[in-house]
């Protein structure tokens, strides 16, 4: 499993890199879990990030309005590997998939080696968005490179207060199943990365964990730290 910390800008990154994390998610967490990342804000972050870091950027939510194509290229072609994009409010499972298609395309015909990450939300009500066990089977049939369930309201329960270990393991290996990469996210703390590294998520995405003062604080590279070492120990024992 490796380690994702989410940063706000090129100093939470540089503490991000410095702490150890395997993957710098770039995000404006003062705009929600998916809060989307200024180009310009994702240009210092990448360079910030040396070569070998794999950087992530977030879109925002994604709907019949707004299927953030043109900020997806910007992303890219401005160094993110992979893109997120949620879709609160989006039940409709077809629309879903006719959206990550379309960005899917869109970032590869900028990079062939970059992709879409689609999100979905575990405490986000039937009807409201998609459900995060119809998101699989579509993400895969429309090209996306990996799935994330999130939370959506962080001052609500994390994911491991809502999903059951067994709903976790099976969201986890359904993904695997259609040769997706699995995330999760939602108020990960030290202690999580344990259960969750053996539900068999490929990626464990902190904010909160990684900062002093909470989400909206500021990532520390000692926190950083600790988390990493967490993951490192959690490899080592497999």
């Amino acid at each position: 499993m490796e380690l994702l910390v989410s940063v706000s800008d090129a100093d939470e990154a540089r503490a991000a890199v410095e702490g150890g994390a395997a993957i710098i998610d770039a995000k404006d967490p003062s705009m929600g879990a998916l809060g989307a990342v200024l180009p310009d804000v994702l240009s210092e972050i990448r360079r910030v990030a040396d070569p070998i870091h794999l950087v992530t950027a977030a879109l925002g939510d994604a709907d019949a309005a707004n299927t953030v194509e043109e900020l997806a290229r910007d992303l890219v072609v401005r160094g993110a590997r992979l893109v997120k994009v949620g879709f609160a409010g989006v039940a409709d499972a077809g629309r879903v998939e006719d959206i990550i298609e379309r960005l899917a395309h869109a970032c590869a015909a900028v990079n062939e080696t970059s992709g879409v990450v689609a999100v979905a939300y575990a405490d986000q009500d039937a009807g409201r968005c998609i459900d995060a066990r119809e998101l699989v089977p579509r993400a895969a049939r429309a090209g996306a490179a990996g799935v994330l369930v999130d939370t959506a309201d962080k001052r609500g329960p994390g994911l491991l207060g809502l999903w059951s270990m067994l709903t976790l393991e099976s969201w986890l290996a359904e993904a695997h199943a259609h040769g997706l990469m699995a995330a999760v996210a939602g108020k990960i703390g030290l202690d999580d990365l344990g259960i969750v590294a053996d539900a068999g998520a490929d990626v464990a995405g902190v904010r909160g964990a990684a900062c002093v003062g909470g989400r909206i604080g500021r990532v520390n590279s000692e926190r950083v730290r600790a988390l990493a070492e967490r993951v490192a120990l959690q490899r080592s024992t497999i």
